[in-house]
């Protein structure tokens, strides 16, 4: 089908939009396709409601685009009393992207941090005191008693000063002691955004999930609007859940009339990440996450990722929500952090190759000192015509118990009994992934006549749905790279166009593939996915060159990627 405007829709995109031609009525509408409301969105199917997710923009691209890639960063949340926020794991449910991280503090005193959790519980806002091994070593005890019942990585560790510079010697020579636990980090944590709806779609296919959309009251029910198209359709539902996360105040006196200047529930905070190409860096983490805090207190990360070092984060108090980006003083901070902990490596904003910045939604706070704020969460109800449950809080290691807890509430005020669990439920790729990454990649390459790289990129990517894409792509005129740098070919654009709620070429390179963030898009690059695009969905030059110029835009206003690195990065691939 084409568009108004003459742009053909995807079939994907058309058939959902049938669905609600002829049937707009649902169960249950969730605003919001970021992480909490695909999560939402996936339970409630999991019970076999009829759902509907609207999303303004593309899944995932707003604040759950923007997360430290960790799944648990249990320290903070035992300082804060927040016990529960540590149980939870995704090494079972998503093993495709979910992996093991050794973490690694450096502790240059004794004593030093013991009254942290007493501030936090008598409700004191002062900065945490930096952690001396006692309290990291009783903290890091109690991690390990409470996810004993669940528990996918090993025990904590403890060694001196020698033994850490012989483990590490280019950390800092002022540290006494380190420690060692395990969290965990996601691989790419928008794609699971995207295998989560797909999930949902198969556990219950009466259910609709768009990007792309917005909806507006009418009368006692709504209206939803493709902003691709333009369409207008009316739906209704019996309940709806608010899950727009930093917007959620803004969203409120829109979908549910709350008077403006009534007092937020959201209040938010700003954490901005590099992603670093520094080879010395990255053999210095010895595969480790060193997680440290800087001299103003605040807990700073980084890690090796996919390649790169991944390194963070701001925490910055924000009074409206907007989309943001990592200004050049964050940048600064967080390079002169790394240079704390490892001090003779040189490490200059000519390193980083993408940066990105997003706002954490978190619960209304007084707190002065932005890291005491509390990284919980809970569900609001408020009345109407039509009930309303605000999602209040949340992130990525909760998003599964956060979904469970909103839909009981809903399922309570429909008078619907729980049909389903889904604690143990795998995620997209999850189903059917064998033991290791090494195991599937071996075995697609021997079976399909494949490179061994190739199938490693492929598992890396979609897990056990590495063999649904290969069967799209292989025997494909265009299944091949892209260029010479990635393993990502043509045919396998064209895949994620048909399937994965594909719009534009930001869905593309920012969030359904590692491109961007990896720094290996180029300007040729670029063109070439926006060819496929538009061979795909009818664009016209006038329309394929406007995306691309909004594209460059985006990278350069958003990511730190201007014009100049893409045309160096052109050319070094020319040579």
């Amino acid at each position: 089908m084409r568009a108004a405007n003459g742009e053909a829709m995807p079939e994907q995109r058309e058939k959902k939009f049938e669905q609600i031609r002829r049937d707009g009525n649902f169960d249950v509408i969730v605003v919001g396709g970021g992480i909490n409301g695909i999560g939402v969105y996936r339970e409630l199917a999991a019970q076999g409601l009829r759902v509907l997710l609207i999303e303004r923009n593309d899944f995932c691209s707003g604040c759950s685009a923007a997360p430290s890639r960790m799944i648990h960063g249990g320290l903070r949340y035992l300082e804060n009393g927040e016990f529960e926020l540590v149980r939870e794991s995704l090494l079972r449910n998503a093993p495709h992207m979910v992996r093991s991280l050794p973490t690694t503090i450096p502790v240059t005193s004794v004593f030093s941090g013991l009254l942290n959790g007493t501030a936090s519980f008598f409700g004191l806002s002062r900065p945490p005191s930096a952690r001396g091994a006692l309290s990291v070593k009783i903290g890091l005890t109690l991690y390990d008693w409470i996810t004993r019942n669940r528990r996918a990585l090993p025990r904590h560790s403890f060694r001196g000063r020698r033994e850490t510079l012989k483990r590490w010697p280019e950390l800092t020579s002022k540290l006494r002691f380190s420690a060692t636990f395990y969290d965990a980090w996601i691989s790419h944590p928008e794609r699971m955004g995207v295998e989560l709806v797909l999930d949902a779609e198969k556990l219950s296919p009466q259910c609709v999930a768009l990007n792309y959309a917005e909806i507006r009251p009418s009368g006692k029910s709504f209206q939803i609007e493709d902003r691709v198209s333009g369409e207008k359709l009316p739906v209704s539902a019996r309940a709806l859940v608010n899950a727009t996360g930093a917007w959620l105040d803004e969203a409120l006196e829109e979908l549910a009339g709350r008077a403006r200047g009534s007092k937020p529930f959201v209040s938010g905070t700003k954490g901005s990440h590099l992603v670093i190409d520094n080879a010395k860096l990255h053999e210095a983490l010895g595969g480790h996450m060193i997680y440290f805090e800087n001299a103003d207190g605040r807990v700073c990360i980084v890690f090796p990722y996919l390649g790169r070092v991944l390194a963070g984060a701001t925490d910055i108090r924000v009074d409206k929500a907007s989309r943001v980006r990592c200004e050049p003083e964050e940048r600064d901070y967080i390079l002169g952090a790394l240079k704390s902990v490892f001090p003779a490596i040189a490490i200059s904003g000519e390193d980083v190759v993408y940066s990105y910045s997003g706002i954490r939604p978190l619960p209304l706070s007084n707190q002065e000192f932005t890291g005491r704020i509390s990284r919980s969460h809970f569900v609001h109800r408020l009345e109407g015509s039509i009930p309303h449950f605000c999602l209040v809080g949340g992130k990525w290691t909760t998003f599964r118990a956060f979904a469970e807890q909103t839909a009981d509430a809903v399922l309570a005020e429909l008078g619907l009994p729980r049909r389903a669990d889904t604690l143990d439920l795998a995620i997209g790729g999850g189903a059917g992934f064998p033991g290791s990454a090494d195991e599937l990649a071996g075995q697609l390459s021997r079976e399909h006549a494949i490179a061994l790289g190739r199938a490693d990129y492929l598992v890396d990517l979609y897990g056990a749905r590495a063999s649904e894409v290969l069967g799209f792509c292989l025997g494909r005129e265009d299944d091949e790279p892209l260029d010479g740098s990635c393993h990502t070919t043509t045919a396998e654009i064209v895949f994620l166009i048909r399937n994965e709620f594909v719009c534009g070429i930001a869905d593309i390179l920012l969030r359904r593939t590692p491109l961007a963030i990896k720094g290996q898009l180029c300007g040729a690059l670029i063109d070439r996915v926006a060819a496929v695009l538009a061979s795909e969905l009818g664009w016209d030059d006038s329309r394929t060159k406007r995306e691309i110029d909004d594209f460059r835009r985006e990278l350069e206003d958003y990511h730190g990627v201007d014009a100049g690195m893409l045309e160096r990065r052109t050319q070094d691939r020319s040579q």
